[in-house]
């Protein structure tokens, strides 16, 4: 993006106004991977609310096509960048496919799901990016099917360092349409943390796996 933050202020806006983000510190969350988090994020919830739905899938044919212009094909990471990622395919009249976590047992055994012929120009959506892991699975799991992937777009993005050195060091470029920066910038001017918890926020940001409340 020519301002990587463009979208962010009024993104972070919106998902607070659905509840989309929480920020606790006194009591942490605990992610599926078993970190500890003062912050939980549930973009979901934004299938439900249609203006902020259709708000969210807009910005991301504007992302994708301002920093992906060649895309040819549009890839939803399973489970919660699928719905998503057909609005987006849908609006920019794409073709569409989604990733699985790994291989489906039966069947098929198949991970990359859809139409996917080898060489297509292909932008993955995803929900979240936290470590980056479960993003660059689906990544390497296009690039086995042969497929040219230009590089990922998100809604959110926890600008964690260990994500920043993984996708680097995998070369796949992540434009996200909101980040922790912006949303620890709202936070504060709305009042929903103190500067206590600013503190808090940042040294989680910094260290997440020894962070302690």
């Amino acid at each position: 993006m020519k301002n990587k933050d463009q979208y962010a202020p009024e993104l972070t806006e919106r998902l607070l106004q659905i509840n989309a983000i929480k920020l606790n510190v006194s009591n942490p969350f605990t992610w599926t991977s078993g970190l500890r988090a003062p912050i939980y994020c549930d973009n979901r919830r934004i299938l439900s609310f249609p203006e902020i739905r259709s708000w969210v899938a807009d910005r991301f044919v504007d992302a994708i096509r301002e920093n992906y212009p060649d895309v040819e094909l549009i890839a939803g990471v399973a489970t919660g960048a699928i719905a998503i990622g057909a609005l987006v395919a849908e609006r920019m009249d794409l073709p569409f496919v989604y990733v699985r976590s790994k291989p489906k047992s039966h069947g098929l055994a198949s991970q990359v799901e859809g139409h996917a012929p080898p060489g297509k120009m292909t932008v993955i959506v995803e929900d979240l990016v936290s470590t980056a892991k479960s993003s660059l699975a689906a990544y390497h799991a296009l690039q086995e099917k042969e497929l040219t992937v230009l590089g990922m777009a998100s809604i959110f993005s926890y600008d964690l360092d260990i994500a920043a050195e993984n996708l680097a060091n995998a070369g796949c470029q992540l434009v996200s349409l909101g980040n922790y920066h912006a949303l620890l910038e709202t936070a504060i001017r709305r009042n929903i943390i103190t500067s206590e918890d600013l503190l808090e926020l940042k040294k989680w940001r910094k260290d997440p796996s020894n962070w302690h409340p």
